[in-house]
């Protein structure tokens, strides 16, 4: 399938490039990179004016580079005046000049020695001034003209896109989901596939766009009869335009099916088809409605606006995981574990284990299956798993990681609850993960069929130290980046600049892997269907495999960060329907109260996307665990477990959705019928095997600390 709608070697038309290329990608390109420059802006501009000091200040003369950033102005003082004709001026002016009521006041008579002194002080510190200005305008040499217009451009740059964070954001938006839409690439439960899918598809979504616009536009109005003056009224504007592009594009595919769309169809099928983003804003829109809180679904989505910094820095992350896709990282780390020719169950143990990195470093799990998912499917599949088990693995691939440093979803809990820190979350996520994988092992050994055949020491480790070597050059690499940040700007790579080095990480690997004349073409492509020929090595290849990880980062982006937009007008229904007041504030007993927490967490995870879900749990449920007595980093721990398990649960399973797009529905569709004369383990193993893993893992993150500790 084609994530965004023009499949790599679509016919082109201007340069190469189709027109959805020049009018989406693009902009959406120049948005991530402005993204990571507001992202490193102020470390490497802090290193610009160190260097600029370095380089052209001089402390002989005085002269500093922040002097030399902008034209002095000639000082407007005399800097040679007559002393005596400006001392018997002033004595003058003092004897006889003021009005009269100055003069009640005036009970000294003015000292000519002192009124000497303080003319030739001013003198001397004008003398300076002059001095100073002529030093300046003597540095202002054409290599510091030149600098500073770098530097200066740079600062403006850097300070424009920080004061417009939440703008950058809605306009990043605003064009992956018109792509997003085009493509007809929103997550639900199965693709369209016949002309009655489409057809309700379409119209499901006509619907829920507009209500989408009709809230902004009641939210445009609310605030103009306030009487308060709109800070920025063109971000209302902005949404208003976007809803009712989504609207007219919506409305269009219901008159217009799309060539691939099959005859007939069954209504029951038709309605799984429709995306989650629609059934969010009907079920949300008419919610509204009906309690007279009309703009109540646009004052939710600028909640997103606030959480600007958060959403942008997914963004990076999805095109991260995109770039990832573009290189043979997880292929040639893969290669090391090959030559022990592991059955299925071990070798996805450690892919779990190796997977659990990049899922940290990709922000959440879903962005992780995206990413590689297709790639770990085919690679269980190699190695001999059935479909079923190759699905399971692939799905749960990034619910481990979730836990470790430096994921942005703990990030997000940190900054809405201070009960607790990262440095607490991280800590405590180590045992978790080693935990959660090592029931993986003992439930996959425990369910294989096959008998264990590893080879030989003798013969496994040489092939692996020959896999180590064409490892070692992306090891090498990635440090680099990483000490260049650390040395040269002074920023190490953490939870907080993540976003922003992952990304030139993997432009620097893309580049590396399509320099090289020993590029190998990655099985992905056999997984999805689509052949995604990369050309000789060289610049083209490069900027290839940039392109086309940014076309899929659009789709990607309008699907999910759509879906976490309406996730928070889904949160602001469940607060405003007071459903939550029918719940007890605390809970007398621990252990009522754990389980209660859990299931709900669970039920969450199974309807809401992780960072809406945080929001709401941070706002409604997280103090009734305080005042229970639940330790918060315990709370948070069992929180994110509970998050992962819902994700692969119905009715939406997101994880198992995603990885369905990457790996393509004929897969899916094989799994279930070579099976389908199998017992029930093995007809359901991509669902059960990862619910069994982490309902287990749930319940002793949940109970184990009561049980040990009473807390």
């Amino acid at each position: 399938m084609s994530h965004n709608g023009t499949s790599p070697g679509a016919a082109s038309s201007f340069l190469g490039r189709t027109p959805k290329e020049w009018l989406l990608s693009l902009p959406v390109f120049t948005l991530l990179l402005l993204t990571l420059v507001i992202g490193t802006g102020e470390m490497f501009h802090g290193q610009l004016l160190r260097m600029g000091e370095s380089i052209f200040g001089d402390p002989k003369a005085g002269v500093q580079y922040f002097m030399l950033r902008a034209d002095p102005s000639a000082p407007d003082c005399d800097a040679h005046p007559d002393i005596d004709a400006a001392v018997n001026a002033e004595l003058t002016k003092g004897a006889g000049g003021g009005d009269a009521i100055d003069a009640l006041f005036e009970n000294d008579v003015q000292d000519p020695a002192a009124v000497r002194a303080s003319i030739e002080k001013a003198a001397v510190l004008c003398q300076e001034k002059h001095t100073m200005y002529n030093a300046i305008n003597e540095h202002l040499t054409p290599g510091v003209k030149a600098y500073r217009a770098v530097e200066t451009a740079f600062f403006w740059l850097f300070h424009f896109g920080t004061e417009n964070r939440s703008v950058v954001l809605l306009l990043m938006v605003l064009i992956a989901s018109i792509n997003t839409t085009l493509a007809e690439h929103h997550i639900a439960l199965r693709p369209p596939q016949s002309r009655l899918d489409f057809r309700i598809y379409s119209i499901m979504m006509t619907i829920a766009n507009s209500l989408l616009t009709y809230s902004s536009i009641e939210y445009l109005i609310m605030q103009q009869d306030s009487g308060i003056a709109i800070d920025r009224p063109f971000i209302n504007y902005l949404w208003i335009g976007m809803f009712a592009i989504l609207t007219a594009i919506s409305l269009k595919q219901v008159v217009f099916m799309p060539e691939r769309a099959t005859p007939g169809g069954k209504v029951g099928l038709a309605l799984l088809s429709i995306p989650l983003y629609a059934w969010m804003g009907l079920i949300g829109g008419i919610y509204f409605i009906l309690h007279g809180h009309k703009s109540a679904q646009a004052i939710y989505l600028n909640q997103m606006m606030e959480l600007s910094n958060i959403f942008l820095n997914l963004a990076l992350f999805i095109w991260a995981g995109m770039l990832l896709k573009q290189t043979q990282v997880v292929d040639r780390f893969l290669d090391i574990l090959r030559p022990w020719k592991f059955s299925p169950e071990m070798l996805t143990y450690f892919i779990l284990l190796g997977a659990a990195l990049p899922t940290a470093y990709t922000g959440a799990s879903g962005i992780f299956v995206i990413a590689a998912g297709a790639l770990i499917y085919n690679e269980v599949r190699h190695a001999g798993g059935s479909r079923q088990f190759a699905l399971a693995a692939s799905a749960m691939s990034g619910s481990l990681g979730v836990v470790l440093r430096p994921c942005l979803l703990i990030v997000l809990i940190a900054a809405l609850n201070k009960q607790v820190t990262t440095a607490q979350l991280y800590g405590w996520g180590v045992w978790v993960f080693f935990l959660t994988s090592t029931i993986f092992l003992v439930v996959a050994q425990m369910s294989r069929t096959q008998k264990v055949k590893i080879e030989s020491p003798a013969v496994a480790i040489p092939g692996m130290l020959r896999a180590v070597k064409p490892v070692l050059p992306y090891i090498v690499i990635t440090m680099v980046v990483v000490l260049a940040y650390k040395y040269l700007l002074n920023t190490k790579l953490d939870e907080f600049t993540a976003p922003v080095i992952m990304p030139l990480i993997m432009i620097v690997l893309v580049i590396f892997d399509r320099m090289r004349r020993d590029t190998k073409q990655t099985p992905l492509a056999e997984v999805e269907g689509q052949p995604h020929e990369i050309p000789e090595p060289g610049l083209g290849a490069v900027e290839k495999s940039i392109r086309y990880a940014t076309n899929e980062t659009i789709s990607h982006i309008g699907a999910l960060i759509l879906l976490m937009a309406l996730s928070l007008s889904m949160g602001g229904m469940v607060e405003r329907s007071g459903v939550m007041e029918h719940f007890p504030h605390t809970f007398a007993n621990v252990w009522v109260a754990m389980t209660f927490l859990m299931v709900s967490k669970v039920i969450l995870g199974m309807i809401m996307d992780p960072f809406g879900a945080v929001i709401l749990v941070s706002a409604t449920l997280a103090p009734i665990a305080y005042n229970s007595g639940i330790e918060p980093v315990h709370f948070w721990m069992m929180v994110l477990v509970a998050f992962e398990l819902g994700y692969l649960l119905p009715p939406v399973a997101l994880n198992q959705l995603l990885l369905r797009q990457v790996v393509g529905n004929k897969e899916v569709d094989l799994a279930t019928e070579e099976v389908r004369h199998l017992g029930f383990y093995r007809r359901y193993e991509r669902w059960v095997l990862p619910i069994i893993v982490l309902t287990v893992g749930l319940l002793i993150v949940a109970y184990g600390p009561l049980i040990a500790w009473g807390k």
